[in-house]
Protein backbone atom coordinates (compact mmCIF):
# COMPACT_ATOMS: atom_id res chain seq x y z
CA UNK A 1 0.00 0.00 0.00
CA UNK A 2 2.96 2.10 0.62
CA UNK A 3 4.20 1.79 -2.65
CA UNK A 4 0.98 3.14 -4.48
CA UNK A 5 1.19 6.31 -2.03
CA UNK A 6 4.43 6.54 -3.60
CA UNK A 7 3.67 5.84 -7.17
CA UNK A 8 0.62 8.58 -6.44
CA UNK A 9 3.33 11.41 -5.25
CA UNK A 10 5.14 10.53 -7.89
CA UNK A 11 2.39 10.21 -10.55
CA UNK A 12 1.62 14.40 -8.88
CA UNK A 13 4.80 15.41 -8.96
CA UNK A 14 5.13 14.07 -12.73
CA UNK A 15 2.11 16.37 -13.90
CA UNK A 16 3.39 19.06 -12.26
CA UNK A 17 6.71 18.94 -13.84
CA UNK A 18 5.75 18.47 -17.41
CA UNK A 19 2.97 20.81 -16.99
CA UNK A 20 6.66 23.48 -16.61
CA UNK A 21 6.85 23.18 -12.98
CA UNK A 22 10.33 23.94 -12.57
CA UNK A 23 10.36 24.08 -9.27
CA UNK A 24 8.61 20.35 -8.55
CA UNK A 25 11.98 18.64 -10.17
CA UNK A 26 14.09 20.50 -7.69
CA UNK A 27 12.34 18.66 -5.26
CA UNK A 28 13.15 15.03 -7.26
CA UNK A 29 16.50 16.20 -7.30
CA UNK A 30 16.82 16.65 -3.18
CA UNK A 31 14.73 13.48 -2.95
CA UNK A 32 17.16 11.93 -4.96
CA UNK A 33 20.66 13.49 -5.10
CA UNK A 34 22.14 11.08 -2.23
CA UNK A 35 21.97 8.24 -4.33
CA UNK A 36 22.27 9.28 -7.90
CA UNK A 37 26.02 10.74 -5.97
CA UNK A 38 26.51 7.68 -4.06
CA UNK A 39 26.27 5.71 -7.18
CA UNK A 40 28.61 8.07 -9.36
CA UNK A 41 30.98 8.52 -6.39
CA UNK A 42 31.33 4.79 -5.81
CA UNK A 43 32.25 4.12 -9.78
CA UNK A 44 34.24 7.01 -10.51
CA UNK A 45 36.82 9.00 -9.18
CA UNK A 46 37.33 12.46 -10.52
CA UNK A 47 35.50 15.04 -8.89
CA UNK A 48 34.77 16.85 -11.86
CA UNK A 49 33.59 13.72 -14.12
CA UNK A 50 31.06 13.29 -10.93
CA UNK A 51 29.96 16.66 -11.46
CA UNK A 52 29.33 16.34 -14.60
CA UNK A 53 27.67 12.97 -14.58
CA UNK A 54 25.61 14.01 -12.12
CA UNK A 55 24.22 16.98 -14.03
CA UNK A 56 23.61 14.79 -17.17
CA UNK A 57 22.13 12.33 -14.89
CA UNK A 58 19.34 14.90 -14.10
CA UNK A 59 19.07 16.52 -17.28
CA UNK A 60 18.57 12.73 -18.91
CA UNK A 61 16.07 12.01 -16.23
CA UNK A 62 14.40 16.02 -16.98
CA UNK A 63 14.32 15.15 -20.54
CA UNK A 64 12.78 11.50 -20.43
CA UNK A 65 10.49 12.09 -17.81
CA UNK A 66 7.44 11.83 -20.41
CA UNK A 67 8.51 8.45 -21.08
CA UNK A 68 9.02 7.21 -17.26
CA UNK A 69 5.87 4.92 -17.23
CA UNK A 70 5.89 4.48 -12.75
CA UNK A 71 6.65 1.22 -13.03
CA UNK A 72 8.88 1.91 -10.43
CA UNK A 73 9.04 4.32 -7.70
CA UNK A 74 10.96 7.34 -9.26
CA UNK A 75 14.41 7.64 -7.56
CA UNK A 76 14.89 4.16 -8.27
CA UNK A 77 14.01 5.02 -12.37
CA UNK A 78 16.66 7.55 -11.53
CA UNK A 79 19.17 5.77 -9.82
CA UNK A 80 19.34 3.07 -13.07
CA UNK A 81 19.56 6.42 -14.99
CA UNK A 82 22.74 7.51 -13.05
CA UNK A 83 23.72 3.44 -13.05
CA UNK A 84 23.37 3.19 -16.88
CA UNK A 85 25.08 6.78 -17.39
CA UNK A 86 27.81 6.03 -15.12
CA UNK A 87 28.38 2.63 -16.77
CA UNK A 88 28.78 4.03 -19.95
CA UNK A 89 31.14 6.90 -19.35
CA UNK A 90 33.27 3.87 -17.62
CA UNK A 91 32.93 2.19 -20.86
CA UNK A 92 33.80 5.29 -23.34
CA UNK A 93 36.82 5.35 -20.74
CA UNK A 94 37.72 2.08 -21.31
CA UNK A 95 37.80 1.72 -17.53
CA UNK A 96 36.81 -2.24 -16.52
CA UNK A 97 33.93 -2.20 -14.31
CA UNK A 98 34.72 -5.18 -13.04
CA UNK A 99 38.45 -5.09 -12.61
CA UNK A 100 40.31 -5.00 -9.11
CA UNK A 101 42.83 -2.74 -10.00
CA UNK A 102 30.91 7.17 2.01
CA UNK A 103 31.65 6.87 5.12
CA UNK A 104 30.76 4.07 7.51
CA UNK A 105 30.68 6.15 10.69
CA UNK A 106 27.18 6.07 11.07
CA UNK A 107 27.18 2.40 11.05
CA UNK A 108 29.09 1.92 14.40
CA UNK A 109 28.30 3.42 17.64
CA UNK A 110 30.39 6.38 19.28
CA UNK A 111 31.80 5.62 22.43
CA UNK A 112 33.47 7.69 24.80
CA UNK A 113 36.11 5.76 25.59
CA UNK A 114 39.43 7.07 23.44
CA UNK A 115 41.01 3.93 22.95
CA UNK A 116 37.73 2.03 21.29
CA UNK A 117 37.43 5.49 19.60
CA UNK A 118 40.79 5.21 17.87
CA UNK A 119 40.45 1.58 17.35
CA UNK A 120 37.22 2.58 15.72
CA UNK A 121 38.39 5.23 13.42
CA UNK A 122 41.27 2.71 12.21
CA UNK A 123 38.89 0.19 11.43
CA UNK A 124 36.63 1.97 9.39
CA UNK A 125 39.39 3.88 7.63
CA UNK A 126 40.73 0.33 6.68
CA UNK A 127 36.95 -0.73 5.54
CA UNK A 128 36.87 2.31 3.36
CA UNK A 129 39.78 2.38 1.49
CA UNK A 130 39.23 -1.50 0.81
CA UNK A 131 36.25 -0.96 -0.25
CA UNK A 132 37.34 1.44 -2.45
CA UNK A 133 39.77 -0.88 -3.90
CA UNK A 134 37.13 -2.86 -5.30
CA UNK A 135 36.41 -2.51 -9.08
CA UNK A 136 33.19 -0.02 -10.08
CA UNK A 137 30.35 -2.35 -9.98
CA UNK A 138 31.12 -3.93 -6.26
CA UNK A 139 31.97 -0.61 -4.67
CA UNK A 140 28.37 0.55 -6.04
CA UNK A 141 26.77 -2.41 -5.21
CA UNK A 142 27.95 -2.67 -1.57
CA UNK A 143 26.72 0.84 -0.91
CA UNK A 144 23.89 0.67 -2.51
CA UNK A 145 23.21 -2.62 -0.19
CA UNK A 146 24.94 -1.60 2.97
CA UNK A 147 24.97 1.97 3.21
CA UNK A 148 21.44 3.34 1.28
CA UNK A 149 19.98 -0.40 3.44
CA UNK A 150 18.40 -1.07 -0.35
CA UNK A 151 16.38 -4.08 -1.18
CA UNK A 152 18.17 -6.50 -3.73
CA UNK A 153 14.95 -5.84 -5.64
CA UNK A 154 15.55 -2.26 -5.91
CA UNK A 155 19.09 -2.49 -6.13
CA UNK A 156 18.31 -4.55 -9.59
CA UNK A 157 15.74 -2.26 -11.15
CA UNK A 158 18.93 0.16 -10.76
CA UNK A 159 21.09 -2.06 -12.07
CA UNK A 160 19.28 -3.48 -14.75
CA UNK A 161 21.05 -6.72 -13.24
CA UNK A 162 19.17 -9.87 -12.04
CA UNK A 163 18.65 -10.54 -8.19
CA UNK A 164 20.96 -13.76 -8.75
CA UNK A 165 23.85 -12.01 -9.84
CA UNK A 166 23.53 -8.84 -7.38
CA UNK A 167 23.88 -11.58 -4.41
CA UNK A 168 26.44 -13.41 -6.36
CA UNK A 169 28.65 -9.54 -6.86
CA UNK A 170 27.85 -9.07 -3.33
CA UNK A 171 29.44 -12.11 -1.64
CA UNK A 172 32.04 -11.47 -4.19
CA UNK A 173 32.76 -8.25 -3.20
CA UNK A 174 32.33 -9.50 0.69
CA UNK A 175 34.84 -12.47 0.30
CA UNK A 176 37.46 -10.02 -1.28
CA UNK A 177 36.62 -7.62 1.56
CA UNK A 178 37.03 -10.25 4.53
CA UNK A 179 40.23 -11.84 2.70
CA UNK A 180 41.83 -7.87 2.35
CA UNK A 181 41.22 -6.88 5.87
CA UNK A 182 41.96 -10.27 7.26
CA UNK A 183 45.81 -9.53 6.53
CA UNK A 184 45.48 -6.42 9.26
Amino acid sequence: MGNENNHFSDRELIAKILGGNTQAFAVVVKDTEKLVTQIVRKMTTNADDQKDLVQNIYLKAYQNLSSFQLKSKLSTWIGNIAYNTTVNYLQKQKIPILELDTKLETKFALTENPESEAIRAETLEIIQAEIDKLPPLYKTLITLYHLEELPNKEIAAITNLPEGTIKSYLARARKILKDNIRYF
